[in-house]
């Protein structure tokens, strides 16, 4: 097992390039494995990030590192094309992540504490429907939904045990505070129109009504703004309802990441505030020079989001190493067990071959049983050690010793440790992960 993923940020690229590169992705982990280069892959596409993660269909007897790179140069070319973007510009904005990096990486990311807003528990909920999804869809393998359910466990141990999040802060929450300062009236007395009836626009609708606010307008251009209305509450609104709504309005907000964004034409006259938080843009920044428009937008919660405690960052990033250093165990040690299922598999073998030489020379005889029962006991003897050394190996995170020992003593060919050479060579702490280029030219 071989694990690594592509990613792109808020922290490294802008978020209209994020937004291009997560629609050229669409589809690209389902190719991937269908056609055979992958054994699983999972997309993980919020407001700020794309991020797909994979497991290599690996060759026994070929580089490793080597068949990661050609795997990634495959995944960024498809996406690059896709996004009409170039090439060496999508090597160089994606970061890569290998073996140990990637629980780690995933970890740090469902704790929030690679949010724009530091410590939001919107992120949870987003890494477990695309795990969902790609359930759905037939893409992810057992190995990620090893990783990605150690990730919903880091998660929850991140929020019982530290004060991380407990503010309820959230890319809505700062959205909807930056909100409150430049709009008339108090919540109770405005009213609000939201795009989208994805779970984006769930998680407003319900800022929203903790803020007072009750006259809340849902629009959807899929049609879906009924269904949505009677199971979260909120009126729905019609395309031709849609102008009057517009106009009533004193906050709008856009959750739905449309094909195309809503000109500044569209937009009544009169004072209001706009929130744009769909990825892929509902308003045309245009609408900023429009008389009496306010417009917020991503990069405006990114930059208002307050800080959490170093306190509480540092115990989450405490728990989330020792996560990701726990799941690197098992999985050395789910390795480890395959070796020495082929240890013993050789070794019962080589036995079978002796005693079926003294059946040909001796028939059956009682003394054939005893001879047997003898030989069965002196091999089981003789694993006991390897047996025992295999896990000491595993704990220590050597397992790629006896696997290699394994070989070259006995010829026994076992699939090496999922990420053994990232292990020998764990990243810095804090250290800016490499980009895809950076992987496919070192």
């Amino acid at each position: 097992m071989v694990l690594f993923c592509l990613v792109a940020s808020h922290r490294s690229v802008d978020l209209n390039t994020v937004a291009r590169l997560s629609t050229g992705a669409l589809g690209v982990a389902e190719e991937a494995v269908s056609e055979g280069a992958l054994n699983g892959a999972v997309t993980l596409s919020t407001c700020n990030r794309l991020e797909l993660y994979g497991e290599l269909k690996t060759d026994p007897h070929g580089d490793p590192t080597g068949q990661v790179t050609l795997a990634q140069q495959e995944i960024v070319e498809r996406i690059a094309q896709r996004a009409g973007l170039d090439e060496r510009f999508v090597l160089e904005t994606m970061d890569a992540y290998t073996g140990v990096e990637v629980p780690r990486h995933l970890f740090t990311v469902v704790s929030g504490l690679e949010s724009a807003v530091v410590g939001e528990r919107e992120i949870t909920g987003q890494v477990r429907r695309a795990l969902n999804q790609a359930q759905q869809s037939g893409t992810v393998s057992s190995h990620l939904v090893q990783l990605f359910e150690s990730a919903a466990r880091t998660a929850r141990e991140v929020g019982s045990r530290t004060e991380l999040g407990e503010r309820g802060r959230s890319i809505v929450s700062v959205a909807l505070d930056l909100a409150d300062d430049i709009t008339a009236r108090s919540w109770p007395q405005r009213r609000a129109l939201v795009f989208g009836t994805g779970a984006y626009a769930g998680a407003t609708m319900a800022a929203l009504r903790d803020r007072g606010c009750a006259d809340i307008e849902v629009y959807s251009g899929s049609g879906r703004a009924e269904q949505f209305t009677d199971q979260r509450g909120g009126s729905p609104v019609s395309d031709a309802d849609l102008p009057a709504a517009l106009r009533r309005a004193d906050v709008i907000i856009g959750c739905s990441g449309g094909s195309s964004p809503m000109s500044a034409s569209a937009f009544p006259e009169g004072p209001r505030t706009v929130v744009d938080l769909a990825l892929t843009r509902d308003f045309d920044p245009a609408i900023a020079d429009l008389p009496e428009v306010e417009l917020i937008t991503l990069e405006s919660v990114r930059v208002a989001a307050p800080e959490e405690t170093g306190e509480s960052v540092a115990a989450a990033s405490d728990i989330v190493l020792q996560a990701a250093q726990t799941f690197e165990a098992a999985q050395n040690a789910r390795t480890m067990d395959d070796a020495i299922v082929a240890l013993r598999k050789h070794t019962m073998a080589v036995l079978d071959a002796e005693m079926e030489k003294v059946r040909s020379h001796h028939g059956c005889t009682g003394a054939e049983d005893q001879i047997e029962m003898a030989m069965r006991r002196m091999v089981r003897s003789l694993l006991h050690t390897p047996t025992v050394r295999a896990r000491q190996l595993a704990s220590q995170g050597r397992a790629d010793e006896y696997i290699t020992g394994l070989e070259a003593l006995y010829g026994i060919e076992v699939a090496a440790p999922a990420h053994h050479e990232a292990a020998q060579n764990p990243p810095a702490e804090q250290s800016p992960s490499t980009t895809a280029r950076d992987r496919a030219v070192g």
